[in-house]
């Protein structure tokens, strides 16, 4: 069902502590929307909306253990009003020395294990835990991919690349399965974004390999989100946008 209104939607974010998760919970923010933030880190008291603090939840994604817990804290703090969106923007990429890239040959199992958990596990779990809440909505979700996850890349290893590539893959599984509920799913696929976790060299690939040579804006980034959650986009499911300045192509 489409909020009216008068209606405080309510969203579960995960990864909001910097960069594209930072922007997001900004946005929606100003549009009105009730963020449920969820990351590792207790909240920072230097996160600038009101609210915050209540609306945060501590979880490690990294232990699937958590996810019943988390999911019934989301619950807990819905009090029967219904979930309107999830945004799966958590995840993790494991560097090597120096920040080097992490290959085939250099990463451990332990660590394929952590990057999968996070980066797609999680994912997969939350949207079985809290179904019953977005088909209340007719919610969305909206899955954080890569360019890493449709091409080999200079920083991005091999874990965090495999990974998105499959979370590419869920998405259209919940996009096929979620659909019948009223539930759509889509995922925004980001290229080189100006955060804090920029690799050296980066400037390279934006002078080589974007058209409009320039790194996107997390704020970018957000603005896509919102539009695949928001009732603009009602006949989008199963999408993948890719937002890169057309380094893709």
């Amino acid at each position: 069902m489409a909020a009216n209104e008068t209606t405080t939607r309510t969203m579960l974010l995960t990864g909001a502590s910097r960069g594209i998760g930072h922007a997001t919970v900004k946005l929606f923010y100003q549009r009105g929307w009730r963020v449920l933030t969820v990351s590792r880190a207790p909240f920072a008291e230097d996160c600038p909306w009101p609210g915050g603090r209540e609306n945060h939840i501590q979880a490690d994604l990294s232990r699937p253990e958590s996810y019943q817990a988390l999911a019934d804290e989301v619950r807990s703090r819905l009090d029967g009003t219904g979930l309107y969106a999830i945004v799966n923007n958590a995840a993790i990429s494991p560097k090597g020395e120096n920040g080097t890239r992490m290959g085939v040959a250099a990463t451990t199992y332990q660590e394929w294990l952590t990057v999968f958990n996070i980066n797609l596990f999680s994912v997969a779990a939350l949207s079985r835990l809290l179904l019953p809440e977005l088909k209340a909505t007719n919610g969305a979700i909206v899955n954080v991919t890569s360019i890493a996850g449709s091409r080999v890349h200079p920083f991005a290893g091999v874990a965090y690349a495999c990974s998105k590539a499959a979370l590419a893959a869920l998405t259209r599984e919940q996009a096929f399965e979620f659909g019948r509920y009223g539930v759509r799913v889509n995922a925004i696929a980001p290229g080189e974004i100006d955060t804090s976790i920029l690799s050296p060299g980066t400037e390279k690939i934006v002078q080589d390999q974007i058209p409009v040579h320039r790194l996107g804006d997390p704020a970018e980034i957000a603005r896509v989100v919102h539009f695949l959650c928001s009732d603009e986009a009602s006949y989008m499911n199963g999408a993948e946008v890719n937002v890169n300045g057309g380094q893709h192509v």
